[in-house]
Formats: structure tokens, sequence, C-alpha cells
């Protein structure tokens, strides 16, 4: 919607223009003037219509300006922001995996602890038995 009426102001300032001139010189050629007032006259709107375009081009190299100077700076705006929300996401990322991997670690050597825990009771209760089949065999042999 907005581009039909970017398009339509455009063609109306553009009719403008060209009905404007062409008013202006049906206006001069069918004045009753002598030539050479005829000359002056269409040298002079001439002057004017030259004047005019230079004002209007003046003012929209002054706009491009302003608007390509802000998109420079909305662009870089954007860019520091992507970069300092990739760096916080990127820190807060490598704290997580470095609190989890600690907390995986932890565990881990706990569970070790306790399995090398029961492994020394498993052994301790293997001697255990092992004695005391020794004794019975030699209370056996003594009996």
């Amino acid at each position: 919607m907005a581009e039909n009426n970017n398009i339509n102001t455009k063609d109306f300032i553009i009719g403008t223009l060209i009905g404007s001139m062409v008013g202006a010189a049906a206006a001069l050629l069918l004045a009753p003037k002598s030539g050479k007032e005829l000359r002056s006259d269409i040298n002079q709107g001439a002057g004017q219509v030259k004047d005019r375009a230079n004002d209007w081009k003046d003012t929209a190299q002054e706009k491009s300006v302003d608007w390509k100077d802000k998109a420079y700076t909305t662009g870089a705006e954007l860019k520091q922001k992507a970069m300092d929300t990739t760096s916080q996401l990127s820190k807060s990322a490598s704290t997580k995996t470095k609190e989890m991997t600690s907390t995986v670690k932890s565990k881990l050597n706990r569970k070790k602890s306790k399995e090398d825990q029961a492994q020394q009771a498993a052994n301790d209760v293997a001697e255990a038995i092992e004695e005391a089949t020794e004794e019975l065999e030699a209370a056996k042999n003594q009996g």
C-alpha cells in the first residue's frame, strides 16, 4: 500500500511538472506579444524551471545523504547489539557447560568412590570367607 502511495505521489509530481511546463509554454505562445518579448518570457520561464529543478536536486541530495547516514548508524547499532548478544550467549553457554561438567565429574567421583568402597567390602568378605575356610579345614584336619 505504501508503494502505491509513493508511485502515485511520484506520478502526480511528474504530471504536475509536465503540465505546468506545457501550460506555461502554451500561455507564452498564445499571448499577444512580440517575438522579442516572447523569447524573453520563454528564457525567463526556462530559468525559473531550471532554478526549481536545481533546488529539488539539492533537497534530494541532502535527504539521500541523511538517509544514508541514518542507515549506516542504524546498521552499526544493530551490528553492535548482535555482537553483544552473541557474546553474552557464548559466555552463558560456557558458564553452563562448566557447571554441568563440574556436576557430572562430582557425581562420577562419588559413584566411583562408592564402587571402590563396594569393591573393598567385597574383597574384605572374600578374605573373611577364605580365612574362615582355612580355619574350618585346619579345624577339620586337627579333629
